[in-house]
């Protein structure tokens, strides 16, 4: 069985890696990491364009890879949240692609400081460059590395843990496909 995974970034690759290989059906499946675009904005500001995101990833890494069976697409961004503090919320998206049908997850959420988000709604930053600007992190590849969240959680929960839980979520509906019928939709 063949996984293609749409990112290069390895945190995400080895989060779909880990937790893929947990579950008998696809414990020696190969993987192919490709770089392919998510077709939106460099930072997502809305859970619809964040879900867009996952499921461009997933659709393209899937055409991209002859052969492939099932492809993941993972994206992280900001979504108005009413009753949050600053407004928005910060998480992160997995879409499973099997060719016909999305399967979605969704990550645990968080807000991000005042300052961060003020440099990303005012200055036009992606999360990695507000969090330089806003002296919470010096490095430039904070997404390929412990993210905001590993920092701001202290070491808590790092980037890899956060992604991996929005794979787990998107699982859910390929362990339970029994209960599951994509052509039912509910209004």
């Amino acid at each position: 069985m063949l996984i293609a995974i749409g990112s290069t970034n390895p945190v995400k690759v080895q989060a779909v890696e880990e937790v893929v290989r947990d579950y008998p059906q696809f414990a020696h499946a190969a993987f192919r990491s490709v770089s392919v675009p998510s077709e939106i904005s460099e930072q997502p500001l809305s859970m619809e364009e964040i879900i867009r995101g996952a499921k461009n990833r997933a659709k393209n890494a899937f055409t991209s890879c002859e052969g492939c069976h099932y492809s993941f697409g993972i994206e992280s961004g900001l979504f108005e949240a009413p009753g949050a503090q600053t407004g928005y919320l910060e998480a992160c998206i997995c879409c499973i692609y099997d060719g016909s049908n999305y399967h979605l997850g969704l990550s645990c959420g968080f807000e991000v400081p005042p300052k961060v988000l003020q440099h990303v709604l005012n200055d036009g930053m992606d999360l990695n460059q507000a969090s330089n600007s806003a002296g919470i992190s010096g490095n430039p590849k904070l997404g390929s590395a412990e993210g905001i969240i590993g920092i701001l959680t202290k070491g808590r929960i790092q980037r890899k843990e956060y992604t991996k839980s929005c794979v787990t979520t998107a699982m859910i509906q390929l362990e339970n496909a029994d209960w599951y019928t994509p052509s039912v939709i509910l209004s």
